[in-house]
């Protein structure tokens, strides 16, 4: 059975594959199964950044977002929606070195067409086939290949781009009932929402007041705003009428792309909405809103702003046209409570609108009546909920070595905060930018060392990074040296011992590191010189 991210994937997804299918004879189960790995259920930063939901290389229409893969700084095509990586992603997979494997084989055969493209060189691991079919018959995606396939027959039609043209809108927008609720458009919970969708808790990454300048760590500043963990999101209208006032386009900015919902109330005065750093723009100036209506996509457009996330921010505006900003915990509250949402916004293991409901009222509870999150609580939440970029790591196929990553990543995260002197606040940030980031400070394991952090990438890879002090070292954990790290955190020593053997592991790592580079800088200079003799 898929997980809900997967198959939120495939709700949302599955008619532009069947479209493809139509069109070029795909399996639309071999389309939806190579997004849902490649895109990592369209969570990957290409799916968010670039709409490329399959990693295709180059430029579209002159545009493109650099990443590192094989090389460093490599072109990925930037589509303007998914439809558009659909449909380019058709037209790789009809390139002759792999239509000489597939050309002849019937739309619904899945298997053969995985094992086609696979021998003509779409990817190079050796369980590519078994992956593909995995996930095709683990979600039940075959299904949509055989409604493709009756529909053509019951209607007399024949596959092929002539046959079937690209529907207008139909692979820009949504359009079955799935998609709908994909985007927040059902409304089953009547007049309010939260700002975007969440099964339990929004997290909170930043609170309102005052906070260190994230753009200047060494300044301090007061946070009109909340900001909210996103990931590619659509965000929403919080209440019924309301009217967009305003609407910015301009990216140079420091909030970005924004627009700002205004609510009238009955003694004349008004609430505005805003929504900063979006990637995506859905609605104009003077447009009417209603609760849950997608107003456009979270991002991370501006010049303030230090990766994706939406600030959302409150004013009230008094009948005599005073404005004042409020926390806009104290809105969320209230709609959490007139529209029975039955939602949290946690920072830290604190949940900002319960410090507003207590007794149904807007004012803070005792501290004896707040719920006691230790900092093992708060990891168990994080891990369980939407935002765990940990837990979408593991949501790809090859799961077992994902696994094994995790349980590694979680152990030595739990080490490092055992040792840690830092106050239970201190340690609940430390958490929250775990997971949120999947990096951990392991520099109290290597005292020679100037700093060192352990960063689990997109692909799932983990990565390490050290300071001597005079130069900054990156390095890719081998499986070796992974499998090493795993028998150093089960083995049955006590937690000093394990700590000692970790950074002793990280401290080779660095010195080999810098033999290496220490050599090549010698070999190079050798080289100079014999070219300088050379010439003379």
């Amino acid at each position: 059975m898929a997980n809900n991210s997967r198959q939120q994937y495939i709700d949302q997804y599955a008619e532009y594959a069947m479209e493809q299918m139509r069109r070029y004879g795909i399996p639309a189960s071999v389309t939806l199964a190579q997004g849902i790995i490649e895109s990592a259920n369209g969570k990957s930063t290409l799916a968010r950044t670039a709409n490329n939901h399959f990693g295709v290389k180059g430029e579209f229409n002159g545009a493109y977002v650099l990443a590192n893969d094989d090389k460093p700084n490599e072109k990925f095509k930037k589509y303007d929606n998914v439809g558009q990586s659909y449909e380019d992603h058709s037209k790789v997979l009809m390139a002759s070195r792999y239509q000489k494997y597939v050309g002849n084989l019937s739309p619904d055969d899945y298997r053969g067409w995985a094992a086609g493209i696979k021998k003509g060189g779409y990817a190079t691991a050796s369980n590519y086939v078994s992956t593909i079919v995995g996930v095709i018959e683990g979600s039940n995606l075959q299904k949509y290949d055989k409604m493709v396939m009756e529909q053509m027959k019951r209607e007399g039609r024949q596959f092929g781009t002539a046959s079937n043209p690209l529907k207008a809108g139909a692979s820009t927008s949504p359009s079955s009932n799935s998609e709908l609720k994909s985007t927040g458009m059902d409304l089953p919970q009547g007049e309010y929402s939260m700002p975007v969708k969440r099964d339990s808790f929004m997290l909170i990454t930043s609170p309102y007041g005052p906070r260190k300048d994230p753009m200047d760590r060494s300044r301090t500043q007061v946070h009109h705003g909340i900001d909210i963990k996103t990931n590619g999101d659509a965000v929403l209208a919080t209440e019924n009428n309301g009217t967009v006032v305003a609407v910015n386009h301009n990216t140079n900015t420091g909030g970005g792309k924004t627009v700002t919902v205004e609510y009238a109330r009955p003694d004349g005065s008004k609430t505005q909405v805003q929504y900063m750093h979006l990637s995506q723009i859905d609605v104009k100036k003077g447009d009417t809103v209603q609760a849950g209506q997608k107003l456009g996509v979270s991002g991370n457009t501006g010049s303030r702003t230090t990766g994706e996330h939406l600030h959302f921010g409150v004013i009230n505006i008094s009948s005599e046209g005073k404005q004042q900003w409020v926390n806009p915990a104290a809105y969320l509250a209230e709609i959490n409570q007139k529209g029975n949402l039955q939602k949290q916004a946690q920072y830290n293991g604190k949940d900002l609108l319960a410090q507003y409901q207590a007794g149904g009222t807007l004012t803070p509870p005792p501290a004896t009546q707040q719920q006691q999150v230790t900092p093992n609580d708060w990891l168990t939440m994080l891990m369980s909920s939407d935002d765990s970029a940990l837990a979408l790591s593991g949501q790809g196929e090859g799961g077992g070595l994902l696994d094994s990553i995790m349980k590694m990543f979680m152990t030595m995260l739990l080490l490092s905060m055992q040792m840690e002197n830092k106050s239970k606040e201190e340690k609940m940030e430390t958490v929250t930018d775990a997971l949120v980031n999947r990096r951990i400070d392991i520099s109290g394991f290597t005292p020679n060392l100037k700093s060192a952090m352990l960063t689990i990438k997109d692909s799932g890879t983990a990565v390490l990074t050290t300071d001597d002090g005079k130069k900054q070292y990156v390095h890719e954990l081998t499986s070796a040296e992974q499998s090493r790290l795993s028998q150093v955190l089960g083995s049955d020593v006590d937690d000093a011992t394990k700590r000692q053997r970790i950074g002793a592991m990280v401290s080779a790592i660095t010195f080999s590191q810098q033999a290496s580079q220490n050599y090549e800088q010698i070999v190079t200079q050798q080289q100079s010189q014999e070219q300088n003799l050379q010439r003379k």
